[in-house]
């Protein structure tokens, strides 16, 4: 199709479709797609797939998962189906049409072990608004906020499962509050920063349901050295070959 193109992937071994115009994916599905914990056979639900990055990333790096994906753009959804069939997917990753605010009337509750989110966390009134709506509703809180979003993961996680997700560091309060109303109780962060000197610009969440007060911040996540390339972590993130979070 004119109005889309055919992007790769882990250098070339997946592939996806995105709208030309629209919502394109960015350097954040990649970070989380790399920060999840996932182990051996987990079943994992995202919450918004957008064009399919990050599932199609997770089943790269976990080969024995199986993906849901949630998605309320028709036409985003659509491109995560034919990109699922593209890389011969089918059998592992499932995309539904639906609003995560109506996530009981599409899912299953306590069905996934764990969920991955990167949710709009612009509020609608703030920042300028795209004149395409793909954009604007994968960036401003159009279709649904983050309590949404939260509430979506605690219907669906079982008992101790979990959730990640990536947001802007400037809300990261109201993020962490949120988790925790929720029923999610935060066990692990991390600080993403663009240059090491540099406030973070976002920050990368993983939160129990049902666990224990306690969190782990990691060492921050520095995306670009001197000259603007990237740092080694994040040139590995990109090239698909750093390690991915999984544990025993």
């Amino acid at each position: 199709m004119n109005d889309e193109t055919l992007d790769t992937l882990v250098d070339g071994r997946l592939r996806l479709y995105q709208s030309r115009a629209g919502y394109r994916f960015s350097l954040d599905a990649l970070l989380l797609a790399h920060f999840v914990t996932v182990k051996a056979r987990q079943r994992v639900v995202e919450l918004g797939v957008g064009n399919g990055a990050v599932s199609l990333l997770l089943s790269h790096l976990h080969p024995t998962t199986t993906l849901a994906g949630v998605e309320v753009q028709p036409a985003m959804a659509e491109r995560a189906r034919r990109a699922v069939a593209l890389n011969n997917l089918q059998e592992r990753i499932t995309v539904v049409d639906g609003d995560v605010r109506e996530s009981r009337a599409l899912l299953a509750p306590s069905s996934f072990d764990v969920a991955v989110s990167n949710p709009p966390f612009r509020k609608p009134t703030s920042g300028r608004i795209s004149a395409n709506r793909e954009r604007q509703l994968a960036r401003h809180e159009l279709a649904g906020g983050l309590t949404d979003f939260i509430a979506a993961a605690a219907y669906l996680l079982r008992p101790k499962g979990w959730l990640a997700l990536i947001y802007g560091a400037e809300r990261a309060v109201e993020l962490l509050a949120a988790l925790r109303a929720g029923g999610l109780e935060p066990k692990r962060l991390r600080w993403v920063h663009s240059f090491v000197e540099d406030s973070a610009l976002l920050v990368l969440v993983e939160a129990v349901k049902g666990g224990r007060s306690g969190v782990a911040v990691e060492a921050p996540l520095v995306i670009y050295r001197a000259g603007k390339q990237y740092s080694p972590e994040a040139a590995a993130i990109v090239a698909g070959v750093a390690k991915a979070r999984i544990d025993p």
